[in-house]
């Protein structure tokens, strides 16, 4: 389990296809830190550290993760959001995120809006699943607060902390995202499937 608080940004150093898994290895100032086996949030993507050397550390990633996220368009250079899973008895700042991957969703627009940025996001509906106005959601692994909830899109704001802290300040219209939805927002999208 994770918050969508962001710890850091890592370094993609390199990319190996094994078969249908990926190897992605990745720099970042948590590296020391981490443990073999340990669970790492990866732009929203809980994988788990397979290898551990000097201040790079390697994470597999199998054919289905490839298939629901946007890991397979990752490359060398890229900034990639982490977080380390959370701690029994921390403060949970955040929501409560499960690092896997509902959908990916496209990055729509983006607005100055003289303090704070809004960035809108469109994904495919027919995948049943929904936004909450003022619910929870996770763009590659950050925790927001939704606005603007539309039946296949909605927006957030981002103050310039977070901007500046995860890779939004690499974001472009057309920009491909990982979202996980809120539980809550999950279980009403249950409920309503099966009402109809």
């Amino acid at each position: 389990m994770f918050t969508g608080i962001i710890e850091t940004l890592g370094t993609i150093q390199e990319i190996r296809k094994d078969n249908e898994n990926l190897h992605v290895t990745l720099s970042s100032s948590i590296t020391k830190e981490l443990k073999i086996d340990q669970s790492v949030s990866h732009n929203g993507i809980c994988l788990t550290v397979v290898a551990i050397n000097d201040d790079k550390y390697t994470v597999t990633a199998i054919k289905e993760t490839i298939a629901k996220t946007n890991l397979g368009e990752w490359k060398a250079g890229d900034a990639v959001n982490l977080e380390r899973a959370m701690k029994l008895g921390d403060r949970l700042d955040g929501h409560i995120v499960q690092g896997h991957v509902d959908q990916t969703g496209i990055c729509k627009k983006i607005e100055d809006a003289q303090g704070s940025i809004y960035f809108t996001f469109e994904y495919d509906k027919n995948q049943s699943n929904i936004t909450i106005e003022k619910g929870s959601i996770t763009v590659n692994g950050v925790s927001l607060t939704v606005v603007n909830s539309k039946e296949n899109e909605f927006s957030v704001a981002i103050i310039p902390y977070t901007l500046e802290h995860t890779n939004f300040k690499n974001f472009t219209v057309g920009t491909k995202i990982n979202l996980e939805f809120d539980v809550i927002g999950k279980y009403v999208a249950r409920l309503q499937a099966l009402r109809n």
